[in-house]
């Protein structure tokens, strides 16, 4: 006599498997050092038929989520929580920036990575960056490293989008110190 295998059981749309909690997960991912980047873009003007129209605002946010996916072409991608305002900024920005903040910048980790803020206006006052030239996004002053980007493709996957980008500039203005490491919920140091 032939048994039918039973029917596979599909997962549920969110949620985590079973026997896996919310906080067993993030402490097992914790355990997964990143290096962190500032993620940046400039609001669209006001009015983008108008070149006299102001342009909108500098907006930035914290990312340890951020990797190389390619060198043919080359692309980056960064994961933003769904909703967040740079997810909102990015479906409607194609052109964006990454600065790879170095061991010394955990301040400007943590100013932008605060939640509930009212202005990035006030978060970039007194950091030192220029305007980047292909994306008019700010670079940070002192990073490690700088990328300007194109969104090529974005991916919802879960709670997060995935940005995936084409690098359309890379600098590495300062070689001085090592990187700002996120490692067990925590800014490190390396070494």
């Amino acid at each position: 006599m032939l048994k039918t295998p039973p029917a596979p059981v599909a997962p549920p749309a969110f949620g985590h498997a079973e026997g896996v909690s919310n906080d067993e997960f993030r402490a097992a991912m914790s355990r997964l050092a990143g290096g962190v980047v500032l993620v940046t873009a400039q609001e669209p003007p006001l009015d983008p038929d108008d070149p006299q129209a102001p342009q909108g605002e500098y907006a930035g946010m914290t990312a340890t989520a951020f990797l190389s996916v390619s060198l043919e072409p080359p692309l980056v991608l960064v994961s933003l929580r769904t909703g967040a305002r740079m997810d909102d900024l990015l479906d409607e920005q194609p052109l964006w920036a990454v600065s790879v903040l170095a061991e010394s910048q955990r301040h400007i980790a943590g100013r932008f990575a605060m939640k509930g803020r009212l202005s990035d206006r006030l978060l970039f006052e007194d950091i030192p960056y220029t305007r980047g030239e292909t994306t008019g996004a700010p670079l940070v002053g002192g990073a490690l490293a700088t990328l300007e980007c194109r969104t090529e493709q974005r991916v919802e996957a879960g709670d997060h989008t995935l940005v995936i980008g084409r690098v359309l500039s890379a600098r590495v203005p300062s070689a001085e110190g090592g990187p700002l490491v996120y490692f067990k919920g925590r800014y490190r140091q390396l070494g």
